[in-house]
């Protein structure tokens, strides 16, 4: 994303932005799938600057799954639109809507909800020294949620995208 154009930003990168005190810090917690298989660690929280709130988790993938998928995916080649993705050594990271997930504070794990670990493995990865842009959250919502392809304001360009269940905080 371009900096006159960026609206998502690390929380770690926002110095006067705070966790609510009712929420909790979920940044190295593990995060696991529906059935309770790891996905990998929460880095960071990625924050819509401008509705001043988390819609992604940011996760670092377990290196057991990125193993699961080397051979269906790490060299094969995705279509989006034309343009060809490929993994590339060091994508190791998957973002997650902020209202997939459920925290349970005792165990200091995140489940996701309705998301399994073949999603997870198939899901594009990008690498952390490289902001994502729109066309990688429509990818990623499309693998997670491929009935909600058509929602109302989902191929949107402004915070509107946001507008939806998959982003409500619990």
């Amino acid at each position: 994303m371009e900096n006159k154009d960026r609206n998502l930003y690390r929380l770690d990168e926002l110095s006067d932005y705070k966790i609510a005190s009712n929420y909790s810090d979920v940044r190295g917690w593990k995060i696991v799938d529906s059935d309770n298989r790891t996905i990998g660690k929460v880095d960071n929280l990625w924050v819509n600057k401008d509705m001043q709130r988390v819609v992604y988790l940011d996760v670092n993938v377990d290196k057991a799954l990125i193993d699961d998928s080397h051979n269906e995916v790490h060299d094969a080649l995705a279509n989006d639109n034309g343009k060809e993705f490929m993994y590339k050594d060091g994508d190791s990271h998957i973002i997650i809507p902020i209202g997939s997930v459920s925290i349970n504070k005792d165990t200091k794990i995140v489940m996701a909800n309705n998301i399994g670990y073949d999603t997870f493995r198939n899901t594009s990865r990008y690498s952390r020294q490289h902001n994502f842009d729109r066309n990688y959250e429509r990818r990623v919502m499309n693998g997670y949620y491929p009935e909600n392809n058509s929602n109302v304001g989902y191929d949107s360009e402004d915070d509107t995208f946001y507008n939806r269940k998959e982003f409500d905080n619990h």
